[in-house]
């Protein structure tokens, strides 16, 4: 598994399980954003809106366009980040609107609107702020990251074009891109040097993606100009740059490294990319959600005990994720797919309330935390606009495919379809057998007479089964010759178990895959994974112990600091199974403590709501309390 591989390049359609349920909960908050309110900003800079202070009709009570029914928080008209919210939007749209022709069209009208505003400017301009922040910006005076607010705009651009085929979304970016290379052309090295020290969001990602889609020189030019070289220089001689700095301005910067190594083949781009994830991850260590930051910076290597307030801000989640999903696609390395599940669980899903869709900024670890819910239209932190991404590219780093083969990277039931691929079509069906095993987020299933009867005719678990079974089923419009490569999750606890059409397949798993290589029709392929609990314990405290169920980090519901006893090793000697079963579907990730007098409930902790809860427990080998 050492050669690249790309993106599926098929269609994926997320099926009944947790990845669909949350990608929905996304979509009816995307819908519920109006192109009106998005737009104010935009509008406004460029005089095609103004507010008059005039109610006009109201319907009970509320002006259709007053401020009750503006957009607020970070979205406010005050605010210097107004505007960001549009870019996320545009680029989650692009995904959602495959499916959603509503979404679709709005997002059509929205490019269009921008086109208007950029006319408006004067043909390059197409911002939501005014220029003259980029004018304070380069003085060195206060002003809150118009990059940041500005990147956001070009992404959603791109993503309408790249995604949704929008060539006008090409066309505003690139005029957009324009006012840029005029800006930076008056601009010294020292003065671009200092600008970039004041988070420039993903503009070099921006810059690299549109060298790649038009070929432009000034593209180029601006890659050049927005190498940070003040950090990428340190980095690259291996000093530690990262402690205490603001954790999201560098992975956008070390994302856009990483296209412009794809676009540009300069090996330097790549050397950065991986001397960051060695320093930011691998070497610096996580927290068992696989977070690597607390209060929007990056904590000390191997010091996590004094910081589990505000663990892992959502975007940095998202981000270091879709970094881990660049690097899998460079090495086909099964530990970024590693990463990127246990970041999955207990990240993106950790921080989406499972019943309205709101972000939670962090994700506090601490004795007796809770998580503190954006609201739909009167915070709009950056978390917001990350979320409305994250839940809608979520099927993205699923599979892969190159000349020999599909990888099957993370299990998220699916169906995925290519039309011409080894010689015709071919369509692959993800499921989860959830009765013989559990599986990631399971949700609980209503059964109906047809399913009761089913449940009573079929052989079903003494207890609790601990095993994640897979069923991957192929159809080929004619048989082919290739290669189908599972990943077997690091957490596993025994070696897999694998049929095919039935019946028991040789295999060997090499550097944590299973490569099945034979002629395909239709076939299907049930894998079997058993997982356990397992105990992560803190670096610098390693009495205090998380505990983990197979990739899936559980909470303690209890607001004081409580001493388990046992094992800290074996989590098996603390901790037993708790309502594991309803009438009709597993409770997976219930349990309870064991050799207390007071008990202590666990479950998943995506699955907390406002509950106040613990991750990090102190455990001690003595049974006396």
């Amino acid at each position: 598994m050492l050669r690249t591989v790309r993106a599926s390049g098929g269609r994926t359609t997320l099926s009944e399980g947790p990845a669909r349920d949350r990608w929905l909960l996304n979509a009816r908050y995307l819908r519920g954003l109006s192109a009106d309110n998005l737009l104010r900003p935009y509008r406004a800079e460029a005089g095609l809106w103004s507010y008059s202070g005039s109610f006009g009709t109201t319907v009970g009570g509320v002006a259709p366009d007053g401020p009750e029914t503006w957009h607020w928080g970070w979205e406010a008209p005050t605010c210097e980040l107004r505007g960001h919210i549009l870019g996320h939007w545009l680029s989650a749209a692009a995904r959602v609107g495959e499916y959603d022709r509503e979404v679709a069209a709005r997002a059509a009208v929205i490019v269009d609107e921008l086109a208007a505003c950029q006319r408006a400017n004067g043909g390059q301009w197409a911002g939501s702020v005014p220029t003259t922040y980029f004018d304070r910006l380069a003085t060195g005076r206060a002003v809150w990251a118009p990059h940041y607010v500005v990147h956001k705009t070009l992404m959603g651009l791109l993503d309408q074009y790249r995604i949704a085929g929008n060539e006008q979304a090409l066309e505003v970016a690139s005029a957009f891109a324009g006012w840029f290379h005029a800006w930076t052309d008056g601009l010294s090295r020292q003065q671009l040097d200092d600008i970039l020290d004041r988070e420039t969001g993903g503009m070099l990602e921006v810059w690299a993606d549109l060298l790649a889609f038009t070929g432009d020189g000034i593209n180029a030019d601006l890659i050049a100009r927005y190498d940070r070289r003040r950090f990428f220089e340190p980095l690259l001689a291996g000093a530690g740059v990262l402690t205490n700095k603001h954790a999201n301005t560098q992975i956008a910067e070390i994302l856009g490294a990483a296209r412009a190594w794809e676009v540009t083949g300069e090996q330097r781009w790549r050397d950065i990319v991986e001397a960051f994830w060695d320093s930011a991850v691998s070497s610096r260590g996580t927290y068992c959600t696989g977070g690597s930051s607390c209060g929007e910076v990056w904590q000390p290597t191997g010091e996590q005990s004094a910081r589990l307030h505000a663990v892992q801000e959502h975007c940095l989640v998202y981000n270091l994720m879709r970094l881990a999903a660049v690097l899998f696609r460079w090495t086909g390395d099964h530990r970024y797919g590693d990463y990127w599940e246990r970041n999955l669980v207990n990240g993106i899903w950790a921080q989406q309330h499972p019943d309205t869709g709101m972000p939670a900024y962090f994700l506090p670890l601490a004795t007796g935390s809770q998580k503190a819910w954006g609201r739909p239209t009167e915070d709009f932190w950056c978390c917001h606009g990350t979320s409305l991404q994250a839940q809608s590219s979520v099927g993205e780093a699923a599979l892969y495919v190159d000349d020999r083969g599909i990888t099957i990277c993370q299990y998220l039931e699916s169906v995925t379809s290519w039309t011409d691929l080894f010689g015709g079509r071919v369509e692959l069906t993800i499921t989860a057998d959830t009765e013989q095993g559990v599986a990631l987020g399971q949700r609980q299933t209503a059964y109906g007479a047809a399913g009761i009867q089913e449940l009573l005719s079929r052989p079903l678990p003494r207890g609790r089964p601990n095993d994640h079974v897979h069923l991957v089923e192929l159809r080929c419009e004619r048989p082919s010759s290739f290669e189908v490569r599972l990943r077997v999750p690091a957490w596993a606890t025994s070696p897999p178990t694998l049929e095919i059409d039935g019946t028991p397949a040789p295999f060997e798993v090499r550097d944590g895959w299973i490569v099945l290589s034979r002629v395909w029709s239709n076939q299907s392929i049930r894998l079997t994974v058993t997982s356990g609990l397992t105990a992560v314990p803190l670096p610098d405290r390693p009495e205090m112990v998380a505990v983990l169920d197979g990739p899936v980090v559980l909470a303690g519901l209890t607001e004081q600091e409580t001493t388990l006893y046992g094992d800290p090793a074996e989590p098996a000697s603390f901790l037993t199974a708790d309502r594991e079963r309803h009438h009709s579907w597993w409770q997976p990730g219930r349990y309870r403590t064991v050799g207390r007098s007071t008990g202590v409930r666990f479950v998943p902790l995506a699955e907390i709501r406002d509950e106040t809860y613990t991750v990090y427990f102190p455990v001690h080998r003595s049974t006396s309390q």
